[in-house]
């Protein structure tokens, strides 16, 4: 657009100064070896346009003409190097689709036409074949190239960290995803081994260093980035909490100061205080976390948080956390332990059964059964809330890829992930899954009479040839037992044949809780085996 503008802009100037000379006439003379010219003034202005015109051409040609060569070579090369970009596309195109046979044939002919040294997408295709093809050694050898080139060296350690991941190489993955994370830390899949190879190993201050950098690089969000940065310090203080207690307190501190809800980092950082007999400092973090979040380590450790306190006074530091959090459950049962330990039954039993109304599980039922045995010792009660519990809801403990744990822990067992632990009900039992009536006030407990005599054994002994001797009718009818003959050919024929038709017996009578079959329902029932649909 500008050059077209600067076209116009000169046809437009010379336009005019052809129309300034025309209006202004005069000559021209020029005198040239003993011979005089005389031309007008225009016709002389457009002679030497004319001729800088004819040089400009002639010098255009002459240029032309000499680099010929180099423009039919630079022709035939760009021609060469667009057919090759073409067959690295779509041998691209076809290793994403999985076809390995035609990514290998583009791999080769884009191997002709373009160098790898100026393409070096042409080793990322080889590789890319070689594993479609199940060559994975020479993808790794092809991976291990790249690691030489400064451009290819990160897909070169990705190549490899996935190779090692696939062989099942935990530490050769990690080893690949540490030298990737310490060149560029925004890759999100290098930054997240590395860090799970920190936390496995304890290192909490590299693991601190590294999630610090992904948040400059803005690879995670602030509050992702704090999440992170709590549970480190929580676990570096309790990693340092026997050898640095100050240490153990910092870290513990700064990790409430970024989750003040998080009740592991509360309980620890009230736990070092009390160690240092800052009993207010550590009651105000627990409260704090118990308003955001009731959690059974928080209601243990603030009602003992003098050791020297009576019963009495722990039951009312549970009181006022129930004041905090009022219609809890957890509230309710922190007030029932408390006035178990105070011998106050009629409280403790309020309070437990409050929360079995408000939240039902088995935790609860034991504080029941305990209460009920300490005040009453009934055995009977006693089993009765044992059953209940056993069939209850499990309590929330901390859960992570099907591990069941009493104690936080920072990363998972099974997948060494990071804050893996939630506290939650873990997978309910097979058994809870069925209603039961039992908890019903005014349930019917039905009662089975016991047989007033122990009803007899019958003895068969064995002769040596190994047959039973059965009793005769006459010893079984003096016995008063029942002699069952099995049914043969024999005794069908025994049968007379003037016998009477028996009807049969009468149909038990069914339990309340069993359905029983509708004869009419059996009879339409198909012969063929149980289908799900």
């Amino acid at each position: 657009m500008i050059r077209i503008l600067l076209f116009l802009a000169v046809v437009f100037v010379l336009g005019l100064g052809f129309a300034w000379l025309a209006d202004r006439p005069g000559e021209m003379v020029v005198t040239f070896s003993g011979y005089q010219y005389q031309v007008s003034l225009m016709v002389a202005a457009v002679a030497v346009v004319a001729v800088v015109a004819a040089v400009m051409i002639v010098w255009w040609l002459l240029k032309a003409l000499w680099n010929s060569p180099y423009t039919i070579s630079r022709y035939f090369r760009v021609r060469r190097r667009d057919r090759g970009y073409q067959a690295l596309s779509t041998g691209m195109i076809a290793a994403g689709a999985g076809d390995g046979a035609l990514a290998r044939k583009k791999t080769k002919e884009a191997a002709k036409l373009i160098r790898s040294d100026q393409e070096p997408l042409i080793h990322l295709l080889e590789a890319q074949a070689s594993l479609l093809e199940g060559d994975h050694e020479g993808a790794r050898e092809k991976f291990e190239t790249m690691l030489d080139d400064p451009e290819m060296r990160l897909l070169g350690l990705r190549g490899l960290y996935l190779e090692a991941e696939r062989l099942g190489d935990r530490n050769a993955a990690r080893h690949y995803a540490g030298r990737a994370a310490a060149m560029a830390p925004q890759l999100a899949w290098a930054a997240e081994s590395t860090l799970e190879d920190l936390t496995g190993r304890g290192d909490w201050d590299g693991a601190l260093k590294l999630v610090e950098a992904q948040k400059s690089t803005r690879q995670i969000e602030r509050d992702a980035a704090n999440r992170r940065r709590a549970v480190l310090l929580t676990a570096k203080a309790q990693a340092l909490i026997d050898s640095d207690p100050n240490a153990a307190k910092t870290a513990a501190l700064e990790a409430n100061r970024l989750r003040p809800d998080f009740a592991p980092a509360a309980v620890i950082a009230a736990k070092l205080l009390f160690r240092q007999n800052d009993v207010r400092k550590g009651a105000k973090i627990l409260e704090a976390a118990w308003k955001a979040e009731p959690h059974p380590e928080i209601a243990e450790l603030y009602t003992h948080a003098r050791p020297g306190d009576a019963v009495l006074d722990r039951l009312n530091r549970a009181k006022k956390l129930q004041e905090m959090k009022k219609n809890h459950a957890e509230s309710s049962l922190a007030v029932a332990r408390a006035a178990l330990d105070a011998q106050d039954f009629s409280t403790a039993r309020k309070e437990a059964e409050a929360a079995i109304r408000m939240d039902r599980r088995e935790g609860a039922y034991l504080l029941l059964a305990d209460i009920e045995e300490a005040e009453t010792s009934d055995q009977g009660k006693v089993r009765q809330l044992l059953s209940k519990a056993v069939r209850a809801p499990r309590d929330p403990a901390w859960v992570a890829d099907g591990v069941v744990s009493e104690r936080w822990a920072p990363v998972s067992p099974i997948t060494g992930k990071l804050d893996a632990f939630e506290w939650r009900a873990p997978m309910e039992r097979l058994g809870q899954l069925i209603d039961s009536d039992e908890d019903a006030p005014d349930a019917a407990v039905p009662t089975i009479a016991a047989p007033i005599e122990p009803a007899k054994e019958n003895v068969i002994e064995l002769n040596s040839a190994g047959s039973a001797e059965r009793p005769t009718t006459a010893e079984a009818s003096e016995s008063g037992e029942d002699d069952v003959a099995p049914v043969n050919a024999t005794a069908f024929a025994a049968v007379p044949p003037d016998a009477e038709a028996v009807e049969p017996a009468e149909e038990l009578a069914r339990l309340p809780d069993d359905p029983g079959v509708d004869p009419d329902d059996e009879d339409q029932k198909s012969p063929r085996k149980f289908r799900l649909f």
